[in-house]
């Protein structure tokens, strides 16, 4: 993977979000830079590992593109789909293993990592959580003014992205709608 070295943030307050849809043959990744509820596309992409060669090298191959992408882009948050259950269990403990090489990569650049439920990302983006991975595309592109197409595991990386932006929004503004401080400002005034 040839990644371009990091665009200098358009606002200083700006938090830099590296989606990652994982998978044990593609792994697709996108990074947003959000500040409030707005995101601002920054990268994507897929990590592809042939199908012939063995587990151990895929996962190698996987964990070296999401530190390419981490030296690149320098995000500070990992967001990425919660686990669901499968009744494929070799599927399942497949992508576990791709989770794990992800949340590996994340531990070790110190990144904070957040999960989200399929149907909580497909709302955060399409308003509905049962979307299509079409519509989930289409509207991905719509919110970063994204043009032409792009694989559906870069854009199910970015709608989780844009998922933990808005998330993260809304919690930040949630203590000042309910006429409480928000939890950071207490920590702050107290003497422990």
């Amino acid at each position: 993977m040839n990644l371009a070295p990091r665009r200098v943030a358009r606002n200083p307050v700006a938090t830099v979000i590296l989606g990652i849809d994982p998978g044990s043959i593609v792994t697709g990744w996108g990074v947003v830079e959000a500040a409030g509820s707005s995101a601002v596309h920054v990268a994507h992409g897929v990590i592809t590992s042939d199908g012939a060669v063995g587990p151990a090298a895929r996962l190698g191959r996987i964990y070296r593109g999401i530190q390419e992408v981490f030296e690149a882009y320098r995000p500070a948050v990992v967001s990425l789909e919660r686990v669901f259950f499968a009744r494929n269990a070799q599927s399942a403990l497949k992508l576990g293993q791709a989770r794990g090489v992800a949340l590996l990569a994340a531990a070790h650049h110190g990144a904070s990592v957040y999960e989200y439920a399929a149907a909580e990302i497909k709302a955060a983006v399409v308003g509905y959580g049962r979307a299509t991975k079409e519509q989930v595309q289409m509207m991905v592109c719509s919110l970063l003014g994204l043009r032409g197409t792009m694989a559906e595991d870069a854009s199910d990386a970015l709608a989780a992205a844009i998922c933990h932006a808005n998330r993260s929004a809304f919690h930040s503004r949630l203590p000042a709608a309910v006429g409480r401080p928000a939890p950071f400002s207490r920590r702050r005034n107290s003497p422990f």
